[in-house]
């Protein structure tokens, strides 16, 4: 019941259940495919208080939620009636978009409904090889032996989840794809290979065609290739075989021609370009560690805004499975804690409650590998404390990469990831560098957001002292909005300061204090004020009135104009910007709050002209 309302919220903004496609959820996103996008209103779903943000990328319509994605996911589905059994249809698939978004959409339909389990199985990978290293645990051990298989279970059977997973996804029976990734799995095809390994051993041939024999199991790319083959094979049969045969034969045609066609063909491709990405990383890693640390660290955690992170995931588990290490993972560590850093300057610096709890919560979540309450609450809000962890991701990721430091199971990049750090061999030089990486980013962006996070003038340090304080008094009367409410991203995002927003009750915008008229856009829709004391603030009445070409709008002042609080600005018919089609959310923004302490909201829900709305703090 608690997540009742936001499914429903949801459901209403992603144009209803007939509009979905598929619905799936990672460690903090609800990623929906939809049949026709512009159904959606992002725009109006971003003003629900349980949603973080709305980001459109990689075709998918993505709906930031937290920790708590997975209520969020179990409500919309209860509340869609949506089910796990019905595949969808090709013809269903709605805009298949450019390459790099099907190919983002494709990993991520893939991976993330076991992205939980694939992480824990990590996490627990790392924490038993710290107790090995630690010697609280003996590998001869029989608790060592059933923890280990624990952890190891998901990765060796890799081609059966991936068959399950990525035959939903290409819309075929999943049953039919996981036992052909059990095949590739199964204990005789593992012998085979075995003992084509041995010296002097004798070729073996299916139907007369020699059979090259590799160990599949903790491989990606052959599954899901011959996953593809078998859903295309099975639509296909479907069409042709009577409905009375084609709930047996249907399936019988995929295993009978895809698994051989898998082992004859498409598993030695698919192996050989698994290698070829490994070694062609590899190669590239290799000439430049640091740089390559420098780039992933500096942008990670742009990828994750834009969703774009999903196309390197399967790299990372190909190194694994075909080098036994990966060097992409730890250089994305100090990307992380580049941006928890910020957050914690932030909770360490600010003074408004609200935003204190924010970066708290965002502190803790981050540790844990949870970036976008850090990110989206609070770093990129301001701006700059964003920027900071971007570059202290880098030095960070330079560290890690100069160390050479790599991981020796999959996880998604936390506190945890230390542990996975750990080499077979035991503690080396490379944890200690990716131990130092990961300190240098969280350290470095944390005292850069407590320097630089809320920049000031010499004049305003001096003012910090004596705790000066400036109102900002409401430019009109009317019903006050929060900023994140206003129904435009430019405004409601914070890029271009924080501030309020008034729907208006009447026709007028008096100055707000002491001052003078800075700018005065040509169809008079904005205006722009300079306090006496150098606060900057932008009165834009309604939103992209500005295609209203001036009509409605009559200014009482000119650029350079000096002005007294409640002197009259502008006038404006009301009536007719609503006859347009225009929505009258006035955002009031101080275009240079970064140069100050805090902004805040002093006025209740409803102000009149002249009374304090906003108070800015030095």
């Amino acid at each position: 019941m608690e997540y009742q309302a936001l499914a429903k919220d949801i459901l209403a903004h992603v144009g209803g259940k007939e509009n979905i496609v598929s619905l799936v959820h990672c460690a903090t996103r609800l990623r929906f495919k939809l049949k026709e996008n512009q159904k959606a209103d992002a725009q109006g779903l971003k003003k629900n208080p349980g949603v973080i943000m709305v980001v459109e990328s990689g075709g998918q319509f993505q709906v930031v939620i937290g920790n708590h994605v997975h209520d969020a996911w179990q409500a919309v589905r209860a509340e869609a009636g949506l089910t796990d059994e019905t595949p969808v249809a090709a013809d269903e698939q709605g805009d298949k978009g450019n390459l790099l978004g099907r190919l983002i959409d494709i990993v991520s339909g893939i991976f993330t409904p076991f992205i939980g389990i694939l992480a824990a199985s990590g996490i627990l990978k790392g924490l038993l090889a710290l107790a090995v290293v630690c010697g609280w645990l003996s590998t001869d051990s029989g608790t060592y032996k059933i923890w280990f298989a624990a952890s190891d279970a998901l990765f060796f059977f890799f081609p059966l989840v991936l068959g399950y997973t990525a035959g939903k996804k290409f819309g075929g029976n999943p049953f039919i794809t996981m036992v052909i990734g059990g095949a590739l799995t199964h204990p005789m095809m593992i012998q085979a290979f075995e003992a084509s390994q041995q010296v002097g051993a004798v070729s073996e041939a299916f139907m007369g065609i020699p059979v090259t024999w590799f160990n599949y199991s903790s491989s990606v790319i052959p599954i899901i290739l011959a996953a593809w083959v078998s859903c295309w094979l099975e639509k296909q049969s479907s069409k042709l075989l009577p409905s009375s045969m084609k709930n047996f034969f249907a399936p019988l045609i995929c295993l009978v021609v895809t698994v051989p066609l898998t082992f004859l063909i498409i598993g030695p491709v698919a192996t050989w370009l698994s290698q070829l990405l490994a070694n062609g990383y590899q190669w590239i890693y290799v000439l430049a560690p640091w740089l390559a640390g420098a780039a992933m660290g500096a942008l990670w955690q742009v990828c994750v805004i834009f969703g774009l992170h999903w196309g390197l995931v399967p790299l990372m588990i190909n190194n694994l499975a075909v080098l036994g290490h990966d060097s992409m993972l730890p250089m994305l560590l100090p990307a992380v804690m580049g941006q928890v850093g910020a957050a914690l300057g932030i909770f360490l610096r600010t003074r408004d409650a609200r935003q204190k709890m924010i970066a708290g919560s965002s502190v803790t979540a981050g540790i844990f590998g949870i970036t976008e309450p850090a990110v989206y609450g609070v770093n990129l809000p301001l701006r700059r404390p964003f920027i900071f962890g971007c570059v202290a991701g880098a030095v960070g990721g330079a560290i890690v990469g100069f160390s050479d430091t790599h991981v020796y199971s999959f996880g998604f990049a936390n506190i945890f990831t230390v542990a996975q750090m750990i080499p077979p061999g035991g503690v080396n030089a490379t944890l200690w560098g990716g131990i130092i990486g990961t300190l240098v980013a969280l350290v470095l962006s944390c005292v850069m957001t407590l320097i630089a996070g809320f920049p000031k003038s010499a004049a305003q340090d001096e003012q910090v002292l004596t705790g000066c304080e400036d109102d900002v008094l409401a430019p009109m009367s009317g019903t006050v909005l929060a900023l994140d409410q206003v129904p435009d991203a430019t405004f409601a995002s914070g890029l271009l300061g924080q501030g309020v927003a008034i729907i208006p009750s009447d026709n007028r915008v008096i100055a707000p204090f002491a001052g003078e008229v800075a700018s005065l856009f040509q169809t008079k829709h904005a205006i722009g004020l300079l306090s006496e004391s150098g606060i900057e603030v932008l009165i834009h009445v309604g939103i992209d009135t500005v295609k209203l070409d001036g009509k409605p709008f009559t200014a009482h002042v000119n650029v350079g104009d000096k002005v007294q609080p409640g002197d009259l600005l502008l006038e404006f018919d009301r009536q007719a910007i609503i006859d347009a089609g225009y929505d009258l959310a006035t955002p009031i923004i101080i275009s240079n709050s970064d140069d100050y302490r805090d902004v805040v909201i002093v006025a209740a829900t409803s102000v009149s002209a002249g009374t304090p709305l906003l108070n800015v703090s030095h």
